[in-house]
């Protein structure tokens, strides 16, 4: 997906779940999101919505 549309569905699901997300750019160039507890680490972190952040 591509990095707008991995912010939109990143903050979509940080305040409805209303968990911490990292956008990440996976090993093929496009770019995913996951809850932070399930960021196993094996990719480059883009991006970090935390919907209890100021």
């Amino acid at each position: 997906m591509s990095l707008n549309d991995a912010h939109a569905y990143a903050f979509s699901l940080a305040t409805t779940l209303m968990v911490a997300i990292i956008i990440f750019k996976a090993g093929d160039g496009t770019h995913s999101v996951t809850p932070i507890t399930e960021f196993d680490g094996d990719a480059e972190i883009v991006a970090e919505i935390d919907p209890f952040a100021p």
